[in-house]
């Protein structure tokens, strides 16, 4: 039964008792109610008696909890759901995420918590926050990913009847402006490929590999020989490697279930791979029994999986050495989509070229792109039908777009380059 104690202020206390707990110790759950003002003494006690069943029959159902703090419960979602849910290196990347979410409101309870608590502390990550390696200032898609965790703590304490509201439903996160992807320029390709016979043969594969494929770093490093179809120019995509520092290398599944996906390749990309997998076999047979057969394609000095951060290191330093920027590995895959859709790909092929889930990822990245080519299509019906145009009896049709006018701004003479330098 619940029961009512008037306050000095003006407010009144109710009380349930929920049982008893493993000490011996009463438990029991509070809520304050203050009346509107005008309210008759008579509309008061109406309203308390009802405030007081709709309170016990919560507290019946469990939805209420008062003395758990967000830190204790987030440990518990940690070791109860992430760590049987999600994938390892998820599960590492949420706990990073704890060193900046507890200090802000890991001692509130989670009945306490309020979106205004939520906001204050997304707002101030924008605002104040900086990166504890680098000291630059955080990202939105940093202050998403700390929300997310938050709304992920809620969201099960809801599930387990402990509370009926996610505060960070209410919480904004402020957009920022869209950052453009950066890719590599056909001058700054042209340069990768002219240096990079100087360079060991396992990173020359990696480069032109991950190139011409739009692989994940994850993906490629998780190739193994048995995923290629030499005869028919096709490699699989069936599983990652994935580094964390509890775990170590480990191989994975694919992102998602359109991530295990197979892909054509032109001659000069499978010979290249033939005259790899013979110099790593002479390596192997050199090594003897030091070598390790994991059948990767790209693998340490010993034949174990390659860790996930040597390429990024390799691709760092080797620009470094050749003079041209660095513009992350990753940057790579986007050098692969816009080549892509520069040549005509509609967007579904482009999607499940990349692996997407849905489409519509493909088009979130890469909306810029497909705008830039679709303009293109006015061009292409006025010379398609020239013949309606006087103006064009002297010849003076407009040229087609290059690579470099969309995106990047640099001189036609540069596509020939791109296609000497990948045999097209």
């Amino acid at each position: 039964m619940a029961t009512i104690r008037k306050r000095s202020e003006g407010t009144y206390q109710i009380r349930v008792s929920c049982g008893y707990g493993v000490d011996g110790k009463q438990r029991n759950q509070f809520k304050s109610y203050k009346p509107e003002p005008g309210m008759t003494p008579k509309q008061i006690e109406k309203e308390l008696t009802r405030q007081a069943v709709l309170f016990e029959e919560e507290c019946k159902r469990g939805q209420i909890t008062s003395a758990v703090k967000f830190e204790k419960f987030a440990e518990q979602w940690f070791e109860e759901y992430a760590k049987v849910n999600l994938r390892p290196t998820s599960y590492a990347r949420m706990k990073q995420l704890t060193k900046r979410v507890y200090p802000a409101i890991g001692h509130k309870r989670l009945d306490k918590i309020t979106a205004r608590d939520i906001q204050k502390f997304v707002t101030d990550m924008l605002v104040n926050g900086k990166n504890m390696n680098t000291g630059k200032p955080l990202s939105r898609k940093t202050a998403v990913h700390h929300l997310s965790l938050i709304s992920d703590v809620f969201s099960y304490a809801i599930r387990m009847g402990m509370l009926t509201d996610n505060p960070c439903r209410r919480v904004v996160v402020p957009r920022s402006e869209q950052e453009e992807k950066q890719i590599y320029t056909l001058d700054e390709v042209k340069t990768l490929y002219e240096h990079l016979k100087d360079e060991p043969m396992k990173y020359q594969v990696y480069l032109l590999l991950a190139i011409y494929s739009g692989f994940r770093r994850s993906e490629m490093l998780g190739l193994e020989w048995k995923d290629i179809d030499f005869e028919n120019s096709l490699i699989h995509v069936r599983r990652t490697s994935q580094y964390t520092k509890e775990k170590g290398i480990y191989t994975d599944t694919t992102k998602t279930r359109k991530s295990k996906r197979v892909s054509k390749f032109p001659p000069s990309i499978m010979n290249l791979l033939k005259q790899f997998r013979t110099e790593q076999a002479k390596e192997a047979k050199q090594l003897g029994t030091k070598w390790e057969g994991h059948d990767r394609l790209f693998t340490k000095w010993n034949g174990a999986p390659m860790n996930p951060q040597t390429p990024f290191e390799w691709l760092k330093g080797y620009c470094e050495r050749i003079g041209i920027p660095f513009r992350n590995i990753h940057s790579l895959r986007h050098l692969h989509a816009s080549l892509l859709i520069f040549e005509g790909v509609d967007v579904v092929a482009v999607s499940e070229d990349m692996g997407h889930s849905v489409v519509g990822t493909t088009l979130n990245l890469y909306s810029h792109m497909f705008q830039e080519a679709k303009a293109r299509n006015c061009d292409a019906i006025s010379n398609a039908l020239s013949f309606t145009n006087e103006a064009n009896t002297e010849e003076e049709k407009p040229a087609k777009d290059s690579y470099e006018d969309i995106y990047v701004n640099e001189d036609e003479q540069e596509e020939e380059q791109l296609g000497q330098v990948f045999g097209t």
